[in-house]
């Protein structure tokens, strides 16, 4: 392709994103209108919702439910990923990862959560962020490809959209079936993230649920029993002090720190006269992508396992979930250059690659191997966007550049003359 006929190829899918931006806009308020909370995890019907949207786009719409029982064991009700392909010529394969599940809404939020108002540029909903915009992110540049095709630009590859519902709560059901179902073997990915970074590498996360175990008694006569809120006394400032060591492991990972733990839940006790014969708690442990998980995972369970030696207590450690961080595979350089060069120049600013502290689907895809980096459509950053609370918000701005530099992005790797395969 010359560089005069890929300019005029250019012009044409921004001239189509133009022209159907308050469509997308309108699809993301839908979208945002129909809750898919995880948990409960419930998000077939948003699915259903979704692939009812992209077909109205003359889009063809593969729905793969997950068996139940299979869903069930990672924490969700019910869960249908869609799948798009169009191909357009011989050449590789390309896939647009977006999830549509949501954390609950929360307490906070200045309108409905489930509204898709516009407030002045803004769309505002649970998700609009994080990650519905970039279900029309994908499908419009997709949308804005056959466009091109329609008008005898010849393009050789094939694009696909996995649209995928249990990001929330680790992806096994998501990406993870897709790969492992071997429903897909995409050549390049692409996962939703925001505007102003390519995003290469981000943390990975380990949850393990510590039930601790003593005996109930009388609160008259305590000395008969064994307090497991006692026990959690002496585990908890145990658990602190390991994590404030933790400051002192600095990543070297730009836009990544160090290793964060944070005890998110407590649960035990029986009734304010009775000692409490069980107390369970939940840690959420952050692992960067230098660190290996087996090796993290096991240090947490020794400082655990150290703090909980005493009479009368037993202790059970679950592990509840463990993602892996997210790493380069071969090949992810040369396309983060690519999706940085073409950001860049859409954005009118420096795009550069970074990592961030999440845990995501991207990773998913990068152990299998395949280069994957992750762009979309939102702010600067994830506080600027209220990811996950309340008065979550994505820039409409943004939601059209970043379908544009989706598009031309797509549009260089399919190009039939061009050098990179």
């Amino acid at each position: 392709m010359t560089d005069h006929s890929q300019a005029q190829a250019r012009d044409v899918l921004r001239q189509f994103i133009d022209t159907h931006f308050q469509e997308q806009v309108e699809t993301l308020a839908q979208l945002v209108q129909c809750p898919s909370d995880n948990p409960p995890g419930d998000c077939a019907p948003h699915a259903e919702v979704t692939a009812r949207l992209l077909e109205g786009m003359d889009l063809v719409v593969e729905r793969h439910a997950v068996p139940p029982a299979f869903a069930q064991q990672h924490g969700m009700r019910s869960v249908t990923n869609l799948i798009v392909r169009e191909r357009f010529g011989e050449g590789p394969v390309i896939a647009l990862n977006a999830h549509g599940d949501v954390v609950p809404p929360g307490s906070g939020w200045t309108g409905s959560p489930y509204s898709g108002e516009v407030r002045d540029g803004w769309l505002y909903g649970r998700g609009a962020a994080v990650s519905k915009s970039d279900f029309t992110t994908y499908a419009f540049a997709l949308r804005a490809l056959k466009q091109l095709r329609a008008g005898g630009m010849p393009l050789a590859g094939t694009v696909e959209l996995h649209l995928t519902y249990d990001e929330e709560t680790g992806g096994m059901t998501g990406p993870g079936w897709i790969l492992s179902q071997g429903l897909s073997r995409p050549d390049y990915v692409i996962s939703a993230a925001f505007s102003h970074h390519v995003v290469v590498a981000h943390n990975g996360c380990l949850h393990l649920e510590v039930i601790l175990r003593g005996k109930s008694a009388h609160a008259a006569r305590p000395d008969t029993g064994a307090d497991a809120i006692e026990a959690a006394a002496t585990l908890l400032p145990a658990l602190y002090r390991y994590r404030d060591q933790l400051a002192a492991r600095p990543s070297q990972t730009p836009g990544i720190t160090h290793p964060t733990m944070v005890v998110g839940l407590i649960q035990g006790g029986i009734n304010t006269n009775v000692v409490a014969d069980t107390l369970s708690l939940r840690i959420d442990r952050r692992i960067v992508p230098e660190e290996t998980p087996e090796a993290v995972e096991a240090e947490l369970r020794q400082v655990i396992e150290d703090a909980c030696a005493l009479p009368g207590i037993s202790v059970e450690i679950r592990q509840i979930l463990l993602a892996r961080p997210f790493a380069p595979a071969p090949g992810a350089a040369e396309f983060a250059a690519l999706m940085c060069r073409e950001a860049s120049a859409v954005m009118g600013k420096p795009v550069t690659p970074i990592g961030v502290p999440l845990y995501t689907d991207a990773r998913l895809y990068s152990e299998a191997g395949i280069p994957t980096v992750m762009y979309g459509a939102g702010p600067e950053s994830l506080l600027e966007a209220n990811g996950h609370r309340a008065d979550e918000r994505v820039p409409l701005d943004e939601l059209r550049k970043a379908t544009i530099v989706v598009a031309n992005t797509l549009l260089h790797l399919m190009a039939p003359s061009k050098e990179t395969r």
